[in-house]
């Protein structure tokens, strides 16, 4: 039996914070759909270097270009205001050895802070933009505003849609699939997942994938069989 959850079923939720069903749908701890991991580096109006531990995204294109969508940047955010200011971001993936290093980025996160300091993050020229990337990443993809629409069209979060003009990918991480498909690559936001029995949101939970197996294999040797 399939539980029914519509966009008035948040009175069943209890928030962790003050004001979080208007910064996140409730729908998104109702769902809990794993989400990628990385960092967000930017350059505020001081010069200093800014970083934002981000997920809700997709990445793809076609012939026309490789783009990344970002759901959920926040307007009241540097991040959000250095885009648009500068046009141009970078997206650095690093494994879950570093989440701590990126949690300190959202604890010193003032005007006046350093956030590649802060994390304990090196600072990397980036090849087609001015915005540096993070040295320890394994990837990072460089990118220039292409879109920012406000879906909800509340003033609170906007979708920005980056045109990839630049990926930089560690060699090590490109030989094979295991590196960027196991506890040394992509790390995933598992985001407070609600207990419908409860009304409780559970703590957020960080994940890396498991390779089950190539397609071929898959097709020809389903799990269970």
């Amino acid at each position: 039996m399939k539980r029914e959850i519509g966009m008035d079923s948040a009175e069943l939720l209890y928030e962790n914070w003050p004001g979080q069903f208007d910064s996140f749908s409730h729908m998104e701890f109702a769902c809990s759909i794993p989400q990628v991991l990385f960092l967000i580096s930017t350059v505020k109006p001081n010069g200093k270097p800014n970083l934002c531990f981000h997920s809700w995204s997709s990445f793809g294109g076609d012939a026309g270009g490789y783009f990344a969508v970002m759901q959920n940047v926040a307007h009241i955010t540097h991040t959000y205001q250095n885009i648009v200011r500068e046009g141009e971001f970078c997206i650095n993936f690093v494994s879950a050895d570093y989440y701590s290093n990126c949690i300190a980025t959202i604890i010193n996160n003032s005007i006046i802070d350093d956030e590649f300091e802060a994390g304990n993050f090196t600072l990397e020229k980036s090849l087609k933009i001015k915005t540096p990337r993070v040295k320890q990443s394994f990837m990072s993809l460089e990118c220039q505003l292409a879109c920012n629409v406000d879906l909800s069209r509340m003033g609170i979060n906007s979708m920005i849609i980056g045109r990839v003009v630049n990926a930089a990918i560690e060699e090590k991480y490109i030989e094979g699939v295991d590196k960027r498909y196991g506890k040394e690559g992509f790390m995933f936001n598992i985001h407070e997942p609600a207990d419908y029995a409860t009304g409780q949101l559970n703590d957020t939970h960080v994940a890396s994938l498991e390779v089950l197996g190539s397609y071929a294999e898959m097709k020809n040797n389903p799990l269970g069989s």
